[in-house]
């Protein structure tokens, strides 16, 4: 599961269809290499602009800070994927965020994958036949692991 959360101020994504746009970029970022696409979600938090300090003083222009949760894929380890993550990462951000002249960073988490259930179902091995068929249902099932 990749879990983005956006803290971001009034104003900076003014409308749904400019939090859809964005959503469904960093969703295709992970549907792209197998991953259901329901295991992606973001949440957009806006903030009153008088309530984000960076340095200790609020920010002359939009800061958006996005925290990102990865448990079904790990990257940690090797140098080489870390970069194309972040390279990703900075692709997806960059018409909606960088292009608008905001400031912004992210930072990623990697969460054990054996700490994560959903919907009281453990998921199946990454790229297993079993999470094909939960891909393609974009869903979970029952898939024969251990669910307990």
């Amino acid at each position: 599961m990749p879990l983005w959360v956006i803290y971001h101020p009034e104003g900076s994504f003014p409308t749904p269809e400019s939090k859809q746009a964005l959503a469904a970029a960093i969703t295709a970022n992970y549907t792209r290499i197998g991953l259901p696409a329901f295991y992606v979600i973001v949440e957009f938090v806006t903030l009153p602009s008088t309530s984000i300090f960076v340095g200790g003083k609020n920010h002359d222009k939009p800061y958006v800070r996005i925290a990102i949760d990865h448990v079904a894929v790990h990257r940690v380890g090797d140098p080489d994927r870390e970069a194309k993550m972040v390279n990703n990462i900075d692709a997806i951000l960059k018409p909606h965020i960088a292009d608008k002249g905001y400031a912004w960073e992210f930072h990623i988490d990697e969460t054990p994958r054996a700490l994560w259930k959903v919907n009281g179902f453990i998921p199946p091995p990454f790229q297993s036949e079993a999470e094909k068929k939960w891909a393609e249902l974009n869903e979970p099932v029952e898939w024969g692991g251990m669910n307990e």
